[in-house]
């Protein structure tokens, strides 16, 4: 009996040591997996989706998803290593920097991928051609009842508004606080909510201006209108990917395959996407994977 269990541990141990053998020269080693992160809202699940996919249609690693995570928490996911890419905007860059608002979008691109670099080892892709800025939006009724065309316009009878933003618009420097003080008014009411449901309260009349985002697609569906930012306060919001450095000195064919897509969306072609999820209801995933068929990137 000894002799048998003696016998089998040999075995055990010979199989053990030939699979840790091929392990160790890649014979049967598992792709490295390449953590994605995505904010809470449907661009960034579209996104986030698109980039998993090309990077496992375009290289031999595996990726994993993960968003729903608020601006703050995957900012400091990227810094500490918890996730390694995900889809950025210059003037949030800039926000996370601690510096002021800028409106030239060259300018602020280069200010980021050289600050990111130098201060998180963060890289900057190439921007992808879609620049989802800010924008305060109002019905067509609401526009018409006071004349609205401008956010200036805006501001005179801000006092007699309610506005219906995400929580972090309340807060940031770019949101709220910083353009009350640029224009200089007050809303009667500012209310908190998901993003998800501004475009909805909005319709129903339970707030009178949101903080929308330019690349909506609910903005034409609704039949809404944006008050032009006459005094330039929103920065641009160019968006790409960013990567944590020692991801990219691993796998250095990440930049090439990320950068697939730059200039390749534009607004109006944002909008698209989002509207299909947002308004048709559709997978993020399907949405993505769609989109890279008709480009031939996939």
């Amino acid at each position: 009996m000894k002799k048998n269990l003696r016998t089998l541990a040999f075995v055990l141990l010979i199989g053990i040591f030939l699979l840790t053998g091929l392990t160790g020269c890649g014979g049967s080693k598992a792709p490295e997996e390449i953590r994605i992160g995505g904010k809470n809202f449907s661009e960034q699940f579209i996104m986030a989706e698109m980039l998993s996919i090309l990077i496992e249609e375009n290289t031999d690693l595996k990726t994993s998803v993960q968003t729903n995570l608020a601006a703050n928490v995957i900012f400091n996911a990227i810094k500490s290593g918890q996730i390694d890419l995900y889809l950025e905007y210059t003037g949030t860059g800039l926000i996370n920097l601690g510096m002021e608002p800028m409106t030239d979008p060259d300018e602020v691109y280069e200010i980021v991928k050289k600050e990111f670099d130098e201060q998180f080892n963060i890289k900057w892709m190439k921007p992808y051609g879609f620049n989802n800025t800010y924008a305060m939006v109002v019905t067509k009724e609401t526009a018409e009842k006071y004349n609205l065309k401008t956010i200036s316009d805006m501001a005179k009878v801000a006092n007699e508004l309610t506005l219906g933003c995400t929580y972090v618009f309340i807060e940031r420097d770019d949101g709220y606080p910083g353009l009350s003080k640029h224009y200089g008014f007050e809303f009667k009411d500012a209310k908190g909510m998901d993003p998800s449901l501004m475009y909805q309260a909005l319709v129903q009349g339970s707030v009178d201006v949101i903080s929308g985002f330019a690349t909506d697609g609910r903005i034409a569906a609704f039949d809404l209108v944006i008050l032009e930012d006459d005094k330039q306060f929103f920065p641009p919001y160019d968006a790409t990917t960013i990567v944590r450095g020692e991801v990219l000195e691993k796998h250095p064919e990440l930049e090439e395959v990320l950068n697939k897509l730059a200039g390749r969306i534009d607004d109006a072609k944002m909008a698209e996407l989002n509207a299909a999820v947002d308004l048709y209801k559709r997978e993020p995933k399907d949405v993505a994977r769609e989109f890279l068929k008709e480009e031939g990137l996939i």
